[in-house]
């Protein structure tokens, strides 16, 4: 008999997300690893085989019903043809020759990786995109000062989704205080939802460390083993020694108009702009505005271009599957209640005192086994505003810590996982393997999950 708790199909809910993420540790294929989880989530649901292969092929192909859902496919698979047309028109040559003989930036091993870590503290509109220009303009410094892939990919993941709650002037952020906003508007809560999350993201202590960790294996001359090597496919370089601006227009148009189109949708608002569709746009508009550029300097021929945009779209249809059943087994993990079953006990064993890092430790367990920060926050916002709002305890005080709690352990979820997109699309953007990515990564975000919950634990005391 099933322990059901609101929903939850008790404990049985956790199986889906681990028999995922162990599977694909082992096997180190991925895809299978999430469909098995999936397919383990059905089985459970409907108790047949059978039942359970058609309710898994149906939930797959429902996916492609949602709008946001085809709209982060068509970015992930266009995204490939951006990298593709800034390597074939010399656009990453022509920025190597720029930072490195030109004005000789770039000198040193040290110095190459400093270059994607700036880059992601600049770019924080949408974590993919830092992932993927951090990647693609770094690597092949990187590469030639010796840095493993690893370190690549670590340094473009920990400074991707961190960030981008650091600086919420995006998506994130419309996310954020949505999932507030609706919290006072319920009465659970008063106030001003921008003002609640300025304090708390005061307290977002795992984006400030895991950022600080990054500059100290920078710092310190600290590589990760090197396992595999994944390189781009080959493209037919330039006479002469690139054209810096082939890289610029592409990455510009696409930050612009991701911009512009936030502000659209958000009808004058940026904060409550859509980001699946201003990604989709952006990404679509930047293709179309750096192959005008290419025409007009004469880099890259027609036909050139088209093929170019077809490889490089070709070269991300993997990473589309996965992205697929990552979001199935997503899926799969709220019709199971899994969040549900895992925040049925916080709060009757939780002293105020104890309620950040509890809530810290719940929102990295969510996160961690649903591959997903955003579904985390949606989750975990709700139970941890009316946890806190229901402490005997200094409500003005603690409020801010829960809400901090909600973002810096779903981001610290979201980061370790292996069926996270930003972690996929990061290993992606660094050419290195996705599970090589996630076993040289684990110890350092644990170290920036350790120390963020002995700060929410001091903090809890001295504010409950």
């Amino acid at each position: 008999m099933l322990e059901h708790v609101d929903d939850s199909y008790g404990i049985y809910s956790l199986l889906p997300p681990l028999i995922a993420i162990v599977l694909a540790i082992i096997s180190r294929n991925v895809i299978l690893s999430l469909f098995i989880g999936v397919l383990c989530g059905y089985l459970i649901i409907d108790h047949a085989l059978l039942a359970a292969l058609l309710d898994s092929g149906r939930s797959i192909l429902a996916l492609f019903e949602k709008g946001w859902v085809v709209k982060t496919l068509i970015f992930a698979v266009f995204v490939g043809s951006i990298i593709e047309l800034m390597q074939r028109s010399g656009g990453v040559n022509g920025f190597v020759d720029f930072i490195q003989k030109r004005k000789k930036l770039i000198a040193s091993k040290r110095e190459a990786e400093l270059l994607p870590f700036f880059v992601g503290l600049a770019i924080f509109i949408e974590s993919s995109i830092t992932s993927l220009i951090a990647g693609t303009v770094a690597r092949p410094l990187t590469d030639r000062f010796g840095t493993s892939r690893e370190k690549l990919a670590y340094i473009c993941d920990s400074t991707a989704a961190p960030v981008c709650t650091m600086f919420p002037l995006n998506a994130w952020g419309a996310l954020l205080l949505g999932l507030i906003g609706s919290q006072i508007e319920a009465g659970t809560i008063e106030g001003e939802p921008l003002r609640l999350l300025g304090s708390a993201l005061l307290y977002n202590f795992y984006a400030f460390f895991s950022v600080l960790l990054v500059l100290y294996t920078i710092l310190k001359g600290i590589d990760f083993p090197a396992y595999t090597r994944i390189d781009p496919p080959e493209f037919r370089l330039r006479e002469n020694k690139g054209d810096i601006y082939a890289l610029l227009v592409p990455i510009v148009s696409l930050l612009l108009l991701v911009f512009l189109f936030l502000y659209i949708t958000g009808g004058g608002n940026l904060l409550k702009g859509s980001g699946s569709t201003s990604v989709f746009a952006a990404v679509l508009g930047s293709i179309a505005l750096s192959s005008i550029y290419y025409l007009f300097k004469g880099t890259m021929p027609p036909k050139e271009i088209v093929i170019a945009i077809l490889r490089g779209a070709k070269t991300m249809i993997p990473i589309a599957a996965i992205l697929i059943f990552a979001f199935a087994i997503g899926d799969v993990t709220v019709k199971m209640g899994t969040g549900a079953y895992m925040a049925h006990f916080a709060n009757a064993i939780l002293h105020p005192s104890l309620l950040p890092a509890g809530i810290f430790l719940l929102s990295a367990i969510i996160a961690f086994s649903t591959g997903t920060s955003w579904g985390t926050f949606s989750i975990m916002m709700p139970i941890a505003i009316t946890m806190a709002a229901g402490m005997d305890a200094d409500t003005a005080a603690i409020m801010p810590l829960a809400v901090a709690a909600v973002i810096s352990g779903g981001v610290f979820g979201d980061h370790a996982s292996p069926i996270s997109d930003t972690t996929i699309i990061s290993a992606m953007a660094a050419g290195c393997d996705l599970i090589a990515h996630v076993k040289t990564q684990l110890p350092w975000a644990l170290a920036a999950a350790l120390l963020s919950l002995l700060f929410f634990l001091v903090f809890g005391f001295i504010m409950a």
